[in-house]
């Protein structure tokens, strides 16, 4: 019965940053096709730079906080709660996670777009990376939730 759960958990959890990664690419094939505007603030140098400064800071605020985050309310709240309550919560937090990292890259690829400046481009590309540090599995979930040696 638990690995049924574990396996349904890792399905969920793969789809829905998987998902992430694919928003992300269908967001910049829209621009570059032309289907959204690019550059509606290219000649403005005071906009470009308060839209590059935003990036930068919503990118600064959301990786770290995305990743220690999760690792705090691991220690703190998933792992001293019984089994079902840790998977629910699991599940919560990481998608909690997985949103601040989303939030991050599709600000920084509009960023990019609309500006036409490489820094929105590579924040973004801060926050898809840091996203790779998340990816879902049924052996990691079962390590962060300490049920390796548990009979499933």
């Amino acid at each position: 019965m638990m690995e049924k759960t574990l396996k349904k958990l890792s399905r969920v959890l793969q789809a829905e940053y998987w998902s992430f990664l694919a928003l992300a690419a269908l967001m910049a094939a829209a621009y570059e096709a032309g289907w959204l505007q690019e550059g509606a603030y290219a000649g403005d140098a005071r906009l470009q730079y308060i839209w590059n400064t935003a990036g930068i800071l919503v990118t600064l605020a959301a990786v770290p906080l995305a990743l220690k985050l999760f690792s705090v309310v691991m220690a703190k709240r998933i792992n001293p709660a019984p089994l079902q309550e840790a998977l629910r919560l699991y599940r919560r937090w990481n998608g909690v996670r997985l949103a601040l990292l989303a939030a991050s890259a599709f600000f920084n690829l509009y960023v990019y777009y609309a500006t036409l400046d490489n820094i929105g481009g590579l924040c973004a590309l801060i926050s898809i990376t840091a996203s790779f540090f998340c990816i879902p599995n049924e052996k990691r979930i079962k390590d962060e939730l300490n049920i390796n040696g548990q009979a499933t």
